[in-house]
């Protein structure tokens, strides 16, 4: 018989009304949500004491209980991948993760991540999300660059995971979007669940029982052209938010295969969408980026033993430069 652990945690106030799935999906990120809704389903979760279903909300003060199977024992394989660390103390790391890395092992993502870089260079990091994601507190999308943060005890790990679920950690994002945007600077609210139909695509669903509240910041830096420049903060996290609400605006991040069309843009194409009549040039033909135009630029917290106010920034990678300095030029 599969030995069980006990888990038990209170509901705070931030977690009010989310489904228990959702709830346990955040605090225990060694299982996937699919995973956590069938041990909900089989009646090894309870609230207050009573079995419940996975799409029972959760109110602030209850209880939940689970009964949790160990988590899977193979860890990354260790790969022996450079990686460029921003800072680093004896409690953490701040890594800028190049686009095209897929942050821990996945179906048809198992070699050259994230977590097999960090499994070859440190030997020791925190566990509490699971041998598969060592010391790994939150993620990036594949193509997205930028700072991620990496713990190195369990201690620190469980204080900054608890800072982003309080919201207590600012993120700042560098984005370039393509289409109109109305307002200068604007708030965007609006939940975010998974697409109807394609299963790698999140999408605005009010009212879906499994869509949770999503608010995104942005301020435009600069337009030209049809194209802005944005700075984005996100308050929440969710899955693909920044590029879900940006196309929710009518202006998705640029080469956003997913939810803007297209993967990659020329400098021909540029130069043809800036300023119409422009003579060719010998280098139009070249690709200029080739995954979407989101860098996650800069972060704020509050150091996990010291208190103090942490800020690291990131800069741009050489592909958005490149990008940006043409739309600039």
């Amino acid at each position: 018989m599969t030995q069980t652990t006990l888990f038990t945690h209170t509901v705070t106030e931030t977690q009010q009304g989310e489904r228990i799935d959702a709830v346990l999906a955040l605090l225990l990120n060694a299982y996937s949500r699919v995973f956590l809704r069938r041990v909900v389903q089989d009646g090894s979760a309870t609230v207050n004491g009573e079995v419940i279903k996975p799409s029972f909300r959760v109110r602030a003060g209850q209880l939940i209980s689970v009964n949790l199977p160990p988590p899977p024992e193979d860890g990354p394989k260790p790969e022996a991948i450079d990686l460029d660390i921003l800072y680093e103390d004896e409690c953490f790391l701040a890594i800028n993760k190049p686009p095209g890395m897929v942050v821990h092992p996945a179906k048809g993502n198992w070699s050259g991540t994230l977590a097999s870089a960090l499994a070859y260079h440190f030997k020791q990091l925190s566990d509490v999300g699971g041998p598969t994601r060592p010391g790994i507190i939150h993620r990036l999308d594949r193509d997205t660059s930028g700072i991620i943060l990496i713990a190195k005890t369990n201690a620190v790990h469980l204080n900054l995971s608890e800072q982003f679920e309080h919201r207590e950690v600012s993120k700042e994002y560098f984005a370039i979007v393509v289409g109109k945007v109305g307002f200068d600077r604007d708030i965007i609210n609006q939940p975010i669940g998974p697409h109807p139909y394609q299963r790698d695509k999140m999408a605005i669903r009010r009212d879906h029982p499994d869509s949770r509240e999503a608010e995104t910041f942005y301020e435009v830096i600069h337009r030209k052209g049809g194209f802005a420049v944005m700075r984005v903060k996100p308050k929440t996290g969710r899955t693909h938010q920044i590029r879900v609400h940006m196309s929710h605006l009518g202006a998705p991040v640029l080469c956003d295969r997913l939810y803007a069309g297209h993967a990659q843009i020329t400098k021909g194409e540029l130069r043809r969408r800036l300023a119409q009549g422009l003579p060719p040039l010998p280098d139009d033909a070249d690709i200029v980026l080739q995954r979407q135009a989101l860098h996650a630029r800069r972060i704020e917290f509050k150091h996990p033993i010291t208190g103090e106010a942490v800020v690291i920034e990131c800069p741009l990678p050489a592909d958005i430069q490149a990008t940006y300095d043409l739309l600039m030029a």
